[in-house]
C-alpha cells in the first residue's frame, strides 16, 4: 500500500476525486449573459450550421445555444433577446405566412401581366386574398408577435392587412367600384372606368404609393437578414411604385402607357413571388431535416448590428 502511493507521489497523479467549478474564463463572453455556462460542443451550434442541423438540436436538448446568423435563416429577422422559452415549445409559424403570401400574390401577378388573357385587377382570385392572404399572414404574423419577432410580426400583419383591403377593394358588398358604373345594374364595369382609376390613383390609389414606401423601409431592414428577403421587398416595391403609375396614366386617358405599366409591374410581382416560393421551399426542407437544404443567401454579417457596436465601442474605450 505503501509502495502505491509512492509511486502516485513520484508520478504526480491522484485518483481522488477533483471537481472543477466554474470560473469567469468558462462562462462564454459572447452569450450576453455572465451566469450562462458555454454549452457542451455537442449543443453548441455554429453561425455556419445549416437548418436542419438547428432543427435537430432543438428537438433533442433543452437547452441550446444559437447563433444570430443562424436564427436570421430560421425566422427571417435579426435575433432579439426575449423572455420564455415559446421558441423550443411551438413550431415555426413563417411558413405559413409565406405561403398565404405566395398563395394569393402568384396569380395576381399572372393577372396583372394578363397571361392567357386574364385580367379584371385580380377579381378572379377575390376568395385568395381573404382566406389565403389575409388570414394566413395575419396568423403568421400574431405567432410571431408571440415568439417575439418584431420584424416578421409587422411584416406579416401589415401585408395580411394589404389582402383584407385588397379583397374588400374587389367585393361588390363594399360597392367600391360600383359606384362609378354607368350602369347601376352591372357594377363590374366600374373596374375599368376613368372614373374610378382616377380615384383609386388620385384618391384610395395613394395607398398603393405608400405601401411601395413601407416596402422600401422593409427592404432597407432585410439587409440584416438575407438575399431572398431583400429580392422579395425589392420585388413589391417596384410592384407598388409601377402600378399606382399605371393607374395615373389611366386617369390621364394614357391607356396604352398604363397596360404597358401594369404589365411591368405584375413582372415585378412575380419576381418576389418567385423569391418568395423559393425562401418557403428552404424553411419546408429545413422543418422535415432534410438531408439537403437550398441557401437563401445569409448576408447578416455584412450589417454589424447595434448591439455589437456598441460592445466594440465600449471594448475600445476602457
Amino acid at each position: 500500500m505503501e509502495r502505491v502511493q509512492q509511486e502516485k507521489a513520484l508520478s504526480g497523479k491522484d485518483d481522488s476525486f477533483n471537481p472543477v467549478f466554474p470560473s469567469p474564463q468558462n462562462v462564454s463572453e459572447d452569450s450576453g449573459h455572465r451566469n450562462y455556462m458555454d454549452p457542451p460542443s455537442p449543443y453548441r451550434l455554429k453561425a455556419d450550421a445549416s437548418s436542419d442541423e438547428a432543427l435537430k438540436h432543438i428537438r433533442t436538448a433543452n437547452t441550446i445555444s444559437i447563433s444570430p446568423e443562424l436564427f436570421e435563416k430560421l425566422y427571417l429577422s435579426p435575433q432579439m433577446p426575449v423572455k420564455g422559452d415559446l421558441r423550443n415549445t411551438f413550431g415555426n409559424p413563417t411558413p405559413v405566412a409565406l405561403l398565404g403570401f405566395v398563395l394569393a400574390c402568384s396569380p395576381l401577378a399572372c393577372e396583372l401581366m394578363g397571361w392567357r388573357g386574364a385580367g379584371g385587377n385580380g377579381s378572379a382570385t377575390l376568395g385568395s386574398y381573404y382566406f389565403v392572404g389575409g388570414m394566413l399572414m395575419t396568423l403568421g404574423g400574431i405567432l410571431e408577435f408571440f415568439l417575439g419577432n418584431t420584424f416578421a410580426f409587422v411584416v406579416f400583419c401589415s401585408f395580411g392587412g394589404f389582402w383584407f383591403t385588397l379583397g374588400s377593394t374587389l367585393t361588390p358588398f363594399y360597392n367600391a367600384y360600383g359606384a362609378y358604373a354607368a350602369d347601376p345594374t352591372k357594377p363590374y364595369e366600374g373596374l375599368t372606368s376613368e372614373g374610378f382609376h382616377a380615384s383609386y390613383a388620385n384618391g384610395a390609389g395613394f395607398f398603393l404609393l405608400f405601401m411601395g414606401f413601407m416596402s422600401l423601409m422593409y427592404l432597407i431592414c432585410a439587409l440584416r437578414t438575407n438575399i431572398v428577403f431583400v429580392t422579395i421587398f425589392f420585388g413589391l416595391f417596384m410592384c407598388f411604385v409601377v402600378l399606382t403609375g399605371s393607374y395615373w396614366q389611366i386617369a390621364m386617358g394614357h391607356a396604352a402607357i398604363a397596360a404597358k405599366l401594369q404589365i411591368a409591374s405584375g413582372a415585378f410581382a412575380f419576381l418576389a413571388c418567385l423569391a418568395g416560393w423559393w425562401i418557403f421551399f428552404a424553411q419546408m426542407l429545413a422543418s422535415v431535416d432534410f438531408p439537403y437544404q437550398i441557401p437563401v443567401g445569409d448576408i447578416s454579417h455584412l450589417i454589424q448590428s447595434g448591439t455589437a457596436r456598441a460592445q466594440d465601442k465600449e471594448r475600445f474605450s476602457a
